[in-house]
């Protein structure tokens, strides 16, 4: 598979190996302090005597397994680290929220980010420098180059870590397939077929969505839709940087948007709330609410974490890409410190991210007690994901936790099967959230006026965005 993203001014063309991705989890339960303190050794930066972080932890409303074993994470890291006191925050990323936070001061020492948002805000000087302290751990030299340059700003500072990296899939829940007479292990190839079995959902039963689009206002809108024109073909923007041109009337765009008018206005296969975001969309997935939507490959762990959904119904599967172009999106989070954060903060924010989020992908003993820990506490161990590190350490990992693989496989087969033959495209570069948002409304549009003029919104929409581009880059 090749996974071409941008970094400097150049395309970097991974070619990945064809091994299921797995993520080997957020949650370490159960460890012992010495190997805690072993794992946690790797760096020579050194926190002061007594400092006090604030760690984003779990999304709001995880259930309690999950925030057990955070909390007991949270211990074990405290234990190995005498000097330095941890605070865990809930915290689910949104659009709107994170702006608000970041404004406001309020984000804690230690939070994530997407891929798109790392160089941006190094730029503008609202992540901390984080250099000196990355570089001093084995595993950065290990980092995938086209990771890392998610994290690193135009100055080479290294301003965030990359911790994990997804593909958008076709997220569908099997036993509504199964109700409706249809092959759980075949899910559709095509747009032609996505509509053709919503339709079937539907009439199997007819207070669910056969498929759903996100329409919230919150960034999360315009993210599908720049999903679903990538899977058509078409890109939101060309260029880069100050010179990016937002091109959102693209052909790609307007087949989603004709597609998405079509499942909702004609078929009548969408439901009733056009207002779902990436959380509620979930849930709602869980619930047995919706046959099919969109998302990243990765959703899976916390629909389990915070959803509890039930054994059995989950399955995933690549999008269908249709047209000269056609790929799926990609992208990732990036762990960032807070740029208030004093010099001891921010060497103990290292701490803390090697233990949580570095330490299971590339240590041996930690990824196997973590594994084992997860499946003890029902916690899944295997759903796909990107590596974030090159080819050998990914491998690794895998090797070391394959016995303990919990989630079905035939629930992603469909899914691994046939992403490593799709082109893997980053998410727009210049201004990624601002245009996300300017696309949010040409979404809500099409799902609530039957007579939503597709061209003119996206015309509106593309000098939105542009002037949301040049805003971003004004004062470079």
């Amino acid at each position: 598979m090749k996974f071409s993203v941008r970094a400097k001014g150049r395309t970097i063309n991974l070619n990945i190996r064809p091994v299921p991705p797995v993520r080997v989890g957020v949650a370490v339960a159960a460890l012992s302090l010495a190997v805690a303190v072993a794992v946690g050794a790797a760096s020579t930066a050194s926190a002061s005597p007594s400092v006090s972080i604030t760690v984003a932890s779990l999304v709001p409303g995880a259930t309690a397994s999950a925030t057990a074993q955070f909390n007991t994470q949270v211990k074990q890291f405290e234990a190995a680290n005498p000097g330095i006191h941890v605070t865990s925050v809930q915290y689910d990323w949104t659009g709107p929220t994170f702006a608000a936070e970041l404004a406001a001061g309020t984000l804690p020492t230690v939070f994530t980010v997407p891929f798109t948002d790392g160089r941006s805000l190094g730029a503008a000087g609202q992540l901390a420098n984080l250099t000196k302290y990355a570089k001093s751990y084995s595993w950065f030299k290990d980092f995938n180059p086209a990771a890392i340059a998610e994290g690193t700003d135009s100055k080479g500072q290294v301003v965030a870590i990359p911790e994990a990296a997804y593909a958008q899939g076709l997220q569908y829940n099997r036993q509504l397939f199964a109700d409706a007479h249809l092959n759980p292990n075949d899910p559709p190839t095509t747009w032609a077929q996505v509509a053709t079995d919503a339709q079937a959902i539907v009439k199997a039963n007819p207070n669910v969505a056969g498929f759903s689009m996100m329409g919230a206002n919150d960034n999360t809108a315009g993210w599908i839709l720049t999903t679903l024109a990538y899977a058509f073909g078409g890109r939101m923007e060309t260029g880069i940087g100050a010179k990016a041109v937002a091109t959102f009337n693209n052909a790609g765009a307007v087949a989603a948007l004709n597609m998405i008018h079509t499942l909702r206005w004609t078929d009548n296969v969408m439901g009733s709330n056009f207002g779902l975001s990436w959380g509620t969309s979930n849930q709602a997935f869980a619930a047995g609410q919706i046959g099919m939507f969109v998302s990243g490959s990765d959703v899976y762990t916390n629909m389990v974490q915070a959803d509890s959904i039930p054994a059995g119904i989950y399955g995933l599967a690549a999008l269908p890409l249709q047209g000269k172009g056609a790929g799926a999106l990609g992208g990732g989070t990036l762990a960032a410190v807070k740029p208030t954060a004093t010099q001891a903060q921010i060497a103990a924010s290292m701490k803390w991210i090697n233990f949580y989020y570095m330490q299971p992908l590339v240590n041996k003993t930690q990824a196997i007690r973590n594994a084992k820990s997860l499946t003890a506490d029902n916690q899944p161990v295997g759903v796909p994901e990107f590596p974030i590190f090159n080819a050998k350490t990914y491998e690794l990992a895998q090797k070391w936790i394959q016995p303990y693989i919990n989630v079905p496989q035939s629930a992603f087969a469909p899914f691994n099967k046939a992403i490593l033959k799709d082109q893997l495209i980053p998410e727009p570069e210049a201004a990624t959230q601002a245009i996300y948002g300017d696309l949010d409304s040409v979404v809500e549009d099409v799902l609530t006026d039957q007579n939503a003029n597709i061209p003119a919104l996206l015309a509106a929409a593309n000098s939105a965005g542009q002037a949301s581009i040049a805003q971003a880059y004004a004062s470079s």
